[in-house]
């Protein structure tokens, strides 16, 4: 039977041990015994499936990896240590020198440190483009591209790019296609639905959703992610921590609740706030104001708890705004049952230059808003009364 999400993120991939427990066991080991000599050398040349090692593979982060598979809609899927470790893996394990990637400009700044500075120190060229302008992912498509990378909805100005489009041009060119979608979850866009060869995720964000652990992962058909993602995590050791992935695996159960209200809450607050004297834009995906709103209506099936706004102010009446905020809380993280606030142009994209921000639309006056799970009116009114410091 194929059971829809909700029922797949409770039940999807447990593995049960001889004593039958009801909630996933947590397998503290980083070796694994055999019963024979026999036994062990069928595991090592894959001829018999099985436990190794856990920098490998380990019974309750393949949980984790089976039930995002499936709710995800993936063959196959490898859990990372890191968010950051699964961009990674997915764009390195596909890549050698003299190969060429091409990604949209708003990346995550340490995306956009792989793409344009670490892949080039290993003969991998990269070309930035505007990620809405489909023209400019056609025209840098070179004989030797392997690989598409972006996000969408960015960070932090929540842009949202046509995917299915993207996809056919990477496809003509002979390369593949990586989404970094964490803004929208696996709960309102679908990337691979949509024609992308691969989806990662910085599982530190909505999947823990509590701010507790830090974890990453790829998701593809199972010839991707043993072509290019297997032997590269499996020989390089960016792997899951076994406590970690029990921690998301009980976070999953009740991820549709929180990003939900989550979502309820970011809708509400963005449209008490749209019009404020105080600011000069809001960005919000599930506005009808939102520059890529035919976009977004195609292929998202909700908005986001992610809001983007430009306060009227320079970085010092922004700074006012953000320390008289009481409930919100300042943090570089996001998607947490708490809402955080987040400066990006002094924290998650600092390393860019003042020019490249801008070209962005990153301003010394622009927040990034990640909505919790409080009342929405409690979070708009410490909204609004920090705003009276700008």
């Amino acid at each position: 039977m194929a059971y829809r999400s909700e029922t797949r993120l409770v039940h999807g991939g447990t593995l049960r041990s001889q004593f039958g427990e009801n909630s996933e066991a947590l397998f503290l080991t980083q070796g694994f015994v055999y019963d024979t000599a026999e036994q062990c050398e069928a595991r090592f040349n894959n001829s018999e499936p099985g436990f190794i090692y856990a920098r490998f593979s380990n019974p309750t982060v393949s949980m984790f990896e089976q039930r995002m598979a499936a709710f995800e809609g993936a063959e196959a899927a490898r859990a990372t240590a890191s968010g950051m470790a699964a961009v990674t893996a997915s764009l390195m394990g596909q890549v050698k020198a003299g190969d060429h990637v091409v990604a949209a400009k708003a990346l995550f700044g340490s995306c956009r440190y792989v793409v344009e500075e670490l892949l080039p120190r290993f003969g991998v060229e990269s070309t930035l483009v505007d990620g809405a302008d489909l023209a400019q992912w056609r025209d840098a498509m070179r004989p030797n591209t392997k690989t598409c990378f972006l996000e969408t909805p960015t960070n932090p100005t929540l842009e949202v790019y046509d995917i299915a489009e993207i996809a056919k041009i990477a496809h003509a060119g002979g390369a593949t296609l990586v989404i970094d979608n964490v803004f929208a979850t696996p709960m309102y866009q679908h990337p691979l639905a949509l024609g992308a060869d691969c989806v990662v995720y910085s599982a530190t964000k909505h999947i823990d959703g509590q701010g507790r652990v830090l974890g990453g992962i790829v998701l593809a058909s199972e010839k991707f992610i043993t072509d290019n993602v297997h032997q590269f995590l499996r020989q390089t050791g960016p792997s899951l921590s076994p406590f970690n992935a029990w921690v998301m695996l009980k976070s999953l159960e009740t991820m549709p609740l929180r990003v939900e209200k989550q979502t309820s809450n970011a809708a509400a607050v963005a449209d008490k706030l749209a019009g404020h004297k105080k600011l000069k834009r809001l960005i919000y995906p599930g506005r009808a104001d939102h520059p890529q709103a035919a976009t977004i209506k195609k292929q998202m099936e909700g908005g986001s708890n992610l809001i983007a706004f430009e306060l009227d102010a320079d970085k010092a009446g922004t700074f006012r705004f953000l320390n008289a905020l009481k409930l919100i809380r300042i943090s570089n993280n996001l998607g947490d049952a708490k809402s955080l606030i987040t400066h990006p142009s002094t924290t998650t994209h600092q390393r860019l230059t003042v020019p490249q921000r801008l070209e962005l639309g990153i301003t010394d006056g622009l927040v990034r808003l990640s909505c919790g799970l409080e009342h929405k009116d409690d979070l708009a009114e410490d909204l609004f009364a920090a705003l009276e410091q700008v």
